[in-house]
């Protein structure tokens, strides 16, 4: 059954909200933490550019994500690419604490992986696209609990249909919500009140990272949140991902790039190449720490 945002716990959605996107609450919530479990320990990590990388096979990572338990904590996953990496390092360092606070991190560009070779680092890649696709194909049983923050009505009726869901809640934020302290507390309610087993936060970077972490600092939501961007639109076929031969020669980006110029120029052509400049500088940083 796919239940809406206005079906879920009113009175919770309803409070006032916090006064900044990264604050505290300001009134009670009746949610009570979730008790402590034991979660599974990662495998191994490796710091690229300032991220911490996790290493690993696709079915390893799966494995640790289907073994931690339904009611664990809050914890979240994110798949940093080229244009987060920029933005972090050249325009928002605020956005440092939702990045390092994740429980994984995925490496999710060929370009990253390539760049990191250069250092004698194999970097797993692991696109947001590809960590949905197996998270609902080899994890994600019917009746898992599930909620989507973002996305439209018909994607997730898609979604639901395809792979016989039976247990979703769904929840669209307005356009601009994260500047709105309403609209982004909303959004963290919905999140909490759900206590879904797997939540994918579907608003764009850095929306989704800021709520995630957001969350988790709450400390009263359960499960596993999965910052996915626009990854559904591709599982449920209303975007198309680049052919897998331009996908493993690095070259998902142009194909991107030509399916919307308007929109994607400047991400692509302007600030895509300050990656090299990144590269450099933290090349630079971690000899001289040596």
């Amino acid at each position: 059954m796919l239940q809406r945002l206005e079906t879920i716990d009113a009175d919770l959605l309803d409070r006032e909200p916090s006064p900044a996107p990264f604050a505290m609450p300001t009134s009670p919530s009746p949610v009570l933490p979730p008790p402590v479990r034991a979660v599974p320990a990662l495998g191994s990590t490796a710091n690229f550019m300032d991220f911490r990388f996790q290493l690993g096979t696709q079915d390893g990572i799966m494995g640790q994500i289907a073994a931690r338990a339904p009611d664990a904590p809050f914890a979240y996953v994110v798949t940093p690419n080229v244009d987060h990496v920029v933005r972090i390092q050249h325009l928002r360092s605020d956005l440092w604490p939702a990045y390092r606070h994740a429980w994984m991190t995925l490496c999710d560009s060929r370009i990253l992986a390539r760049l990191a070779a250069r250092t004698g680092l194999r970097l797993p890649v692991m696109p947001g696209s590809d960590l949905t696709s197996a998270l609902f194909n080899t994890v994600i049983a019917p009746d898992d609990r599930i909620a989507i923050l973002g996305g439209d009505a018909a994607t997730v009726d898609d979604l639901c249909a395809r792979y016989g869901l039976t247990n979703v809640f769904h929840h669209v934020p307005s356009m601009g919500f994260i500047e709105s302290p309403a609209d982004a507390a909303r959004a963290v309610d919905f999140l909490v009140a759900t206590r879904a087993r797997y939540s994918f936060l579907a608003v764009g970077s850095p929306q989704q990272e800021m709520i995630a972490y957001r969350v988790a600092k709450l400390g009263l939501a359960i499960g596993i949140g999965f910052c996915v961007g626009a990854s559904l639109d591709f599982l449920t076929g209303r975007q198309r991902r680049a052919p897998r031969a331009m996908q493993k020669v690095a070259l998902e980006w142009l194909f991107r790039l030509l399916s919307n110029p308007r929109r994607l120029w400047r991400r692509y052509l302007v600030d895509g190449p300050l990656i090299l400049h990144v590269y450099r500088s933290w090349r630079r940083r971690s000899r001289a720490l040596r």
